[in-house]
């Protein structure tokens, strides 16, 4: 049944978009059969409405103003949106609280960046903010090659600074019965504000594990698959360089997929290295392409070293296959030593010559290949799918309103 009135809060849910809005409409998709759920959300003309998107929930939404989308990339990163979002969900909460209506529990799981205050704060029912990430730097010894990007990308630097000193945004987390956090570095972040509760949350989820064939092994043989944005802070270049260090291992190969700058920069990194022939660029390839990949390689390899979460992650590990990543962020949470290998972030040399290290652990070793393909698979299947971490939020939001003045600071 049914008990938990529920509102789900966030400036993007929709199932036929990408990223948070995706994100979100799969939470929303989730708990809708497991709490009386309202959702308040912008909502695009030309989409399927969001109503029958989610037919199990009540929707609440405005239509998104079309200027906001003329330049996507801007608008997703830094959300001029927000403050109109945030003014209309303030409004219709406070008209629908003065016309009687009454919810248990406010959960605003978007925007994810932690710089946007939440309207919440200015009403007594209890809420969740969150899964919070971002905000990690650049470890400094990379900083000479990460090169430029877009001038609004640089938001970032200020999250520290506003975290610090921003009321609003204090005041947000600070009264917040819950913030959730996709991995347990955002509590760090948050140290210097009394929040009432943190529990660490990835945000991304699966909807169930794949089908991997059993894979046959050749000692020394590996197909390595490295799937993300062409940046630098995503690791190809360490990894093209780790190629480079296995010169006696011909039957090692690396495969990327992904689109970008840095693409180009690594392809004539592997040209100027001459690992060319053992390293494919496919650029961006379409998902079920990517499914296809990760089917038919045999090790994940993603030291993305300024990583928040690391969704590609989940999706390697429902196929069973073993992970090499680094102890940073998100990926040095989502990866324990039963699924994968951990690498230290200290600098491009190091990092190179730990991936050379890690690769030829696993060449040589088809059983320990096998004990952490299993791992990933269990892993992600006891804590990636998609109702059992609604059911997890839902056990939450019952302790919280049970108790709503206790205070608890823990990560989980």
């Amino acid at each position: 049944m049914k008990t938990v009135r529920y509102i789900l809060a966030a400036p993007n849910i929709d199932g036929t978009d990408v990223g948070e809005a995706f994100v979100a409409f799969k939470w929303a998709e989730a708990l809708s059969s497991l709490v009386d759920l309202t959702v308040l959300s912008f909502e695009r003309s030309e989409r399927k409405p969001l109503q029958d998107q989610l037919p199990d929930a009540r929707v609440v939404s405005w239509r998104e103003p079309e200027w906001l989308r003329r330049h996507e990339r801007f608008n997703a990163m830094a959300k001029p949106g927000y403050p109109i979002w945030s003014f209309r969900v303030r409004n219709w909460l406070r008209t629908a609280l003065a016309n009687g209506e009454k919810f248990d529990l406010v959960h605003q799981i978007m925007p994810q960046a932690m710089r946007y205050a939440s309207p919440f704060r200015h009403f007594d029912i209890p809420y969740i903010i969150g899964p919070l990430g971002g905000a990690l730097s650049t470890p400094e010894k990379f900083q000479s090659e990460v090169g430029t990007a877009p001038f609004f990308t640089q938001f970032r630097r200020l999250d520290r600074f506003r975290l610090h000193h921003d009321p609003w945004l204090r005041a947000s987390y600070g009264k917040a019965a819950a913030v959730l956090g996709v991995a347990p570095y955002v509590r760090d972040m948050l140290r210097d504000i009394p929040i009432q509760r943190f529990e660490a949350v990835l945000e991304l989820g699966i909807d169930a594990p794949a089908n991997p064939k059993p894979k046959t092994y050749v000692d020394g043989a590996l197909k390595l698959l490295h799937v993300g944005r062409g940046v630098r802070t995503k690791g190809l270049r360490d990894l093209v360089r780790a190629m480079a260090r296995l010169e006696d291992m011909r039957e090692v190969t690396l495969t990327s997929a992904g689109s970008g700058e840095e693409v180009e920069i690594c392809r004539a990194e592997a040209k100027r290295l001459n690992v060319s022939d053992r390293v494919s660029f496919l650029g961006r390839v379409p998902r079920a392409e990517v499914e296809h990949l990760y089917r038919n390689h045999d090790v994940f390899v993603f030291p993305s070293f300024r990583e928040p979460a690391g969704g590609v992650l989940y999706e390697a590990m429902r196929w069973g296959m073993p992970i090499i990543t680094v102890d940073r962020g998100g990926p040095g949470w989502i990866v324990d030593d039963s699924c994968g290998i951990r690498l230290p972030v200290v600098s491009p040399q190091l990092l190179s010559r730990d991936l050379e290290i890690a690769i030829r652990k696993l060449a040589t070793s088809p059983e320990l290949r096998i004990k952490l393909g299993q791992g990933s698979l269990k892993k992600v299947t006891k804590e990636g799918l998609w109702q059992k971490k609604a059911q997890r939020i839902v056990d939450l939001s019952r302790q919280i309103i049970a108790n709503p003045s206790q205070n608890f600071q823990k990560v989980a």
